[in-house]
């Protein structure tokens, strides 16, 4: 008697031929590149938004992300390999599903978590044995273990056994040219072993480098770092130009200088000279 394929195996081996169906929910500066570079690397995607005017673009081939060129967006959407959608029942289509919506802060500075919320209840509605759901989105450590599984495990499916859970932060830079989603090494970790190893062959396959860590929370824990770090850099580098201005120095000239030390230094960029780049570094996902 033949012994039944079990749910990791068969979902391994969706995602080594590269027949799994892929769904990217939220299509924004992180979802829509993300898109693109899975569909890049010959999955099939379908994204999913709740903004029709979003889906008329993509179907027209018209990108309204500066990363993502239009004749590569409609490329794929020609090809069969993307197509975008703001029915979220086809979300039990998907064999893998990756969150990319947004995380913004409350009026009280804390993570505003009801879109992560609302969209894992949307796939717990269609959810199905042998998914893989993965959460992009900055948050705080936890949230995949605290927040994503006991939605889903509503259902009666548990994670580790029927589906399986994962975190890898999204690392765009908006405006930055030199780093692409498939160039910038992805960070990667799963609810337990079958889940880590699924989440490593899955973005593997799609980006250049993998980097696995131990736990969901540990990967959580690496973007909220990354952000401080950023944020801690750019509110100094603010305050060090509003007293070199009162010394007559010039904080470009020192920022410039700085920087051509090999080590130890990062040079930043003083916000009122360039207030849009400084949001956009410190902003969540």
């Amino acid at each position: 008697m033949t012994e039944p394929v079990s749910t990791f195996s068969a979902l391994s081996e969706k995602i080594a031929s590269k027949s799994a169906m892929v769904g990217v929910i939220g299509l924004g500066y992180v979802g829509l590149p993300l898109a693109m570079a899975v569909a890049h690397g010959g999955f099939r995607v379908i994204g999913f938004d709740i903004d029709p005017e979003k889906i008329v673009r993509i179907e027209a081939g018209s990108s309204y992300i500066e990363a993502v060129a239009s004749d590569t967006l409609s490329g794929h959407v020609a090809s069969g390999a993307f197509a975008a959608t703001t029915d979220f029942e086809r979300l039990g289509d998907c064999d893998v599903i990756v969150i990319c919506v947004p995380t913004p802060l409350t009026k009280h500075r804390a993570p505003d978590l009801s879109y992560i919320v609302k969209t894992t209840e949307a796939i717990a509605a269609t959810l199905r044995r042998g998914q893989m759901i993965v959460l992009e989105s900055t948050t705080y450590p936890g949230t995949t273990d605290e927040v994503v599984r006991p939605i889903l495990e509503k259902t009666g499916l548990k994670s580790a056994t029927d589906i399986f859970l994962g975190f890898s932060p999204e690392r765009e830079d908006p405006g930055n040219r030199n780093f692409r989603t498939a160039s910038i090494p992805k960070i990667v970790a799963g609810d337990g072993a079958e889940a880590s190893s699924l989440m490593q062959a899955f973005y593997g396959a799609v980006v250049e480098k993998v980097v696995p860590v131990s736990s969901t929370a540990a990967a959580e824990a690496v973007k909220i770092t990354e952000n401080v770090f950023r944020a801690v850099n750019i509110a100094l580098v603010n305050e060090l130009k509003v007293v070199y201005d009162a010394m007559g120095i010039d904080i470009w000239e020192v920022v410039d200088a700085a920087k051509t030390k090999p080590f130890g230094y990062m040079a930043f960029i003083p916000a009122r000279v360039s207030a849009a780049i400084a949001s956009r570094s410190i902003r969540s996902t």
